[in-house]
């Protein structure tokens, strides 16, 4: 098996939880609405740390690409009284998906 086809993460943990404090502090100081903002600082930080069969992830999603969804998202969450947060797990996932690919 070649080095090309090696799978790793390199980041470091002090800087994951730097990242991560940094996500929670901005998400809480805005009572959640700059959450977008929060969730692709982060996972850039994870995507650009990761290689997969040889080739780095890279995340080509931004903040105001998902800021109207998380509205969206909270609305409905609020009129339904949370239970729409349910979706929203699997809402999110989709949208990384679908904003990460391979670098050239």
């Amino acid at each position: 098996m070649s080095d090309d086809s090696k799978s790793y993460f390199d980041g470091g943990l002090l800087q994951l939880i730097g990242w991560r404090i940094l996500g929670i502090l901005v998400t809480v100081c805005t009572l959640g609405i700059c959450y977008p903002w929060a969730f692709c600082m982060v996972y850039n930080w994870e995507t650009k740390h990761t290689v997969i069969e040889g080739k780095r992830l890279q995340f080509n999603g931004t903040a105001i690409g998902l800021f109207w969804l998380w509205i969206k998202w909270l609305l409905l969450m609020i009129i339904t009284v949370g239970v729409y947060s349910f979706w929203v797990a699997i809402s999110i996932k989709k949208w990384k998906v679908k904003h990460t690919e391979f670098t050239e």
